[in-house]
């Protein structure tokens, strides 16, 4: 309290021109800070590697499953941004409604992806970005620091082929598609019409964290991407890039 009515003092007997200036200064050395950054909206710089597959592409589009949130650990917002448009799916329920409010020209669902079109349990986090179909990784995370399932829903899930029957339209190429499930994301792999749905680059969440020489070995995602005929092309930590080699 002391410190919030000291600093209305002094906001009052500063000069404005005083204030004008530091407020100048304040704007010059953010700039110049911000003059050799890239701005990312990923969670571990996703966008900034796709931004250089596509060489600054200025229109494209693109599928999030696992959408999570418009802007928040997103690997899309930065193309929403510069003109690309896409389909966002997440199984959250309401995790629409800000999607329709931010993102309004993409295509936004909300219904979960699996295997086989099910009702399956849905967990859900006090961090809604761990939220899960998988039973395994639920109670893996549960109590794990500060995080915990504050509640359990019955969602529908259907495949991704399903999905991008009905929804993609004719004519349209996927440029990338990124899959963040946490745990279900091979299940949403095998979901889909490789033959039919080829993304030129495909992110896949990979909470195994193998290395790059594990990959080839224990990796079934890994050897399943590899059976598609595509390739791994870059690796964060937790997300592994491949690229589409019929291309």
């Amino acid at each position: 309290m002391v410190y919030k009515k000291l600093k209305k003092i002094l906001l009052k007997i500063t000069p404005i021109k005083l204030k004008t200036f530091f407020g100048a200064e304040a704007i010059i050395d953010f700039k110049k800070i911000q003059e050799f950054s890239q701005m990312s909206y990923a969670q571990e710089g996703e966008d900034l590697i796709l931004n250089r597959f596509f060489n600054n592409k200025k229109t494209g589009f693109y599928i999030d499953v696992g959408a999570h949130h418009p802007k928040r650990y997103s690997n899309t917002f930065s193309f929403y941004k510069k003109g690309w448009r896409g389909i966002n799916i997440d199984a959250m329920p309401g995790s629409m409604s800000s999607f329709n409010k931010q993102r309004p020209e993409d295509i936004n669902i909300e219904v979960g992806v699996s295997k086989t079109e099910q009702v399956l349990t849905y967990y859900i986090f006090n961090e809604l970005a761990l939220n899960t179909f998988s039973e395994s990784e639920a109670k893996k995370k549960d109590g794990l620091r500060s995080y915990k399932i504050i509640d359990k829903k019955k969602v529908e899930t259907f495949t991704l082929k399903q999905l991008l029957d009905l929804h993609l339209k004719d004519g349209v190429s996927i440029d990338f598609l990124t899959i963040d499930v946490e745990g279900l994301d091979l299940e949403v792999i095998e979901s889909n019409d490789w033959e039919v749905f080829r993304p030129k680059l495909v992110l896949v969440e990979d909470l195994k964290q193998h290395t790059l020489s594990q990959l080839p070995i224990n990796s079934k995602l890994y050897k399943i991407m590899l059976g598609y005929d595509y390739e791994l092309v870059a690796k964060t930590f937790n997300t592994l890039f491949f690229k589409d080699k019929r291309v």
